[in-house]
């Protein structure tokens, strides 16, 4: 469970521009508790920035899940952060989650992807992250560290 001693918020305001920074950031243990307290968490940041949170929310509780199911080490927790830059009318809101599990690098599964021939009920996550996000990645270091990535364009 996070604490406030756990948490980390930086406003950054630059003189030269309209632009304002925003970042949010707080370390979860890996279970599945966690993952659903770091959605709630996004959320109330999210909204307190005077952002749409209803796309955030989906691909944050994907990303926190992975974490938590396939990013797990025992004894090492995953990190959630959450920041903002603006350009023009357009505010991007960029979403890490930053786990310890760097040889599985997740993998969009293809919805007809059935090799063995079962139907399967889980594994399609990412594709909800691809079609919500406007761009996701994924980025390995520094070791021992593995961060997945989505960027969503909201607007001003």
């Amino acid at each position: 469970m996070a604490t406030l001693s756990d948490v980390s918020q930086n406003i950054t305001r630059t003189e030269n521009s309209a632009q304002v920074s925003l970042q949010f950031s707080v370390l979860l243990s890996a279970t599945r508790k966690a993952a659903r307290l770091a959605r709630l968490l996004s959320v109330e940041q999210i909204r307190g920035w005077g952002l749409p949170h209803e796309a955030a929310a989906l691909v944050i509780g994907e990303l926190a899940a992975n974490a938590a199911l396939h990013g797990r080490v025992p004894g090492r927790s995953f990190r959630l952060t959450l920041s903002t830059s603006t350009d023009g009318p357009t505010t991007t809101l960029r979403i890490e989650v930053a786990d310890t599990r760097t040889e599985r690098v997740p993998v969009v599964r293809s919805q007809d992807e059935e090799a063995d021939g079962i139907a399967r009920e889980s594994g399609y996550g990412l594709l909800l992250v691809e079609e919500l996000a406007d761009r996701w990645g994924t980025f390995l270091g520094p070791l021992p560290r593995k961060t997945v990535w989505a960027e969503l364009d909201l607007p001003a």
